[in-house]
């Protein structure tokens, strides 16, 4: 337990705003100059927006920098005795930024828009997200148990038949599944999420507040720390990502973000309302699903253009309208998910 943390912790997890923020401003400047002395810049897609096309060779890979300022922060905090809790979710984030950084090194590598095939991506992501929950489970004692508000609490654990429990059901390994279709649909949704300038960075602002305020309610302090950290980085990077952005975070920030969503939610024990507080990321992926299976049906589009900002692109509304109308519409899924979740744990 952080020993300032313990006795100031809605202190420190505003510090762990700021900080992680000024980190963030700090280090960026100098980040952008080496990306661009060194002609390491972004690739868009052919087929995107025409107006998107200016942004060629914008630097990116901004997310190195956000991670670092939420390390840095963390184990800072930690005064040298971070918990098991907290490395998990340090490790599971780092590991995905570190697969983004892949992902981003081979567009650049090769000056194009695709990096590492979507098969390569979907098993490092399946496998650090099955790392995370087996370990949670097993030596952090998460219960294996998915919690629907005024429903029912869904016993998912490893057990050898179908049992009842309770309100609920036990299936064997059921949880792991969702679990694992959880993390890395959150992963692959902010992902998708970022093609806009600021839109990536304000909606996981957004949400990762909400998300500290769930852990800290919860009484799990270190992870109420490490999201507030994550919000601090995406308020910093907001001021070099903010239309018309000087860099972009790259699938190393987004990739990363939405792991880390994710991880918060398993550790929170909001696995299913962090789908109404992260409303907005599902929305965009599931945009993508149903146009791309209509399409193979129809061989007709439903949306003008996928992911759904491209669709009110498209439409004619500004790149500016468009995050921040997506910023608004966060922040009222992300606040509807943090009053649930409160009303269901009021008296607690």
């Amino acid at each position: 337990m952080f020993s300032l943390f313990s006795a100031y912790p809605t202190f420190m997890i505003f510090l762990g705003v700021a900080i992680a923020m000024v980190i963030t401003m700090v280090l960026m400047p100098a980040w952008i100059r080496f990306l661009k002395t060194s002609h390491i810049g972004q690739q868009v897609r052919a087929d995107g927006p025409q107006s998107h096309l200016v942004k060629q060779g914008t630097p990116t890979m901004g997310g190195v920098i956000m991670l670092i300022a939420v390390i840095v922060f963390t184990l800072l905090a930690s005064v040298g005795a971070p918990t098991a809790e907290l490395w998990l979710l340090l490790g599971a984030t780092v590991a995905t930024g570190i697969l983004g950084l892949i992902d981003d090194a081979s567009k650049v590598a090769h000056e194009r828009s695709l990096g590492l095939t979507p098969k390569a991506k979907l098993i490092g992501q399946f496998l650090i997200a099955a790392v995370f929950v087996l370990v949670a489970v097993n030596l952090l004692d998460i219960k294996p148990t998915v919690e629907i508000p005024f429903v029912a609490t869904l016993d998912l654990g490893v057990l050898t038949t179908v049992v009842p429990v309770g309100d609920g059901i036990a299936i064997p390994w059921l949880y792991l599944i969702y679990c694992l279709i959880l993390l890395v649909g959150l992963c692959n949704a902010v992902n998708l999420t970022d093609g806009l300038d600021g839109l990536a960075a304000g909606t996981v602002m957004v949400v990762m507040l909400v998300m500290a305020a769930i852990a800290f309610r919860a009484g799990v302090l270190e992870p109420a720390l490490f999201a507030g950290a994550l919000a601090g980085a995406c308020i910093g990077f907001l001021w070099f990502n903010s239309h018309p952005a000087d860099i972009f975070m790259g699938d190393t920030g987004s990739l990363a973000l939405g792991m880390a969503l994710g991880c918060l939610a398993v550790v929170t024990k909001t696995e299913f309302v962090v789908i109404i507080i992260g409303g907005l990321f599902v929305a965009e992926a599931l945009s993508v699903m149903i146009q791309v299976f209509y399409y193979k049906k129809t061989k007709k589009r439903i949306f003008l253009m996928a992911p759904l900002h491209h669709h009110f692109e498209k439409k004619g509304w500004s790149e500016t309208k468009v995050v921040v109308r997506f910023w608004i519409v966060s922040g009222m899924l992300a606040a509807c998910g943090f009053v649930l979740y409160f009303a269901t744990t009021l008296g607690a």
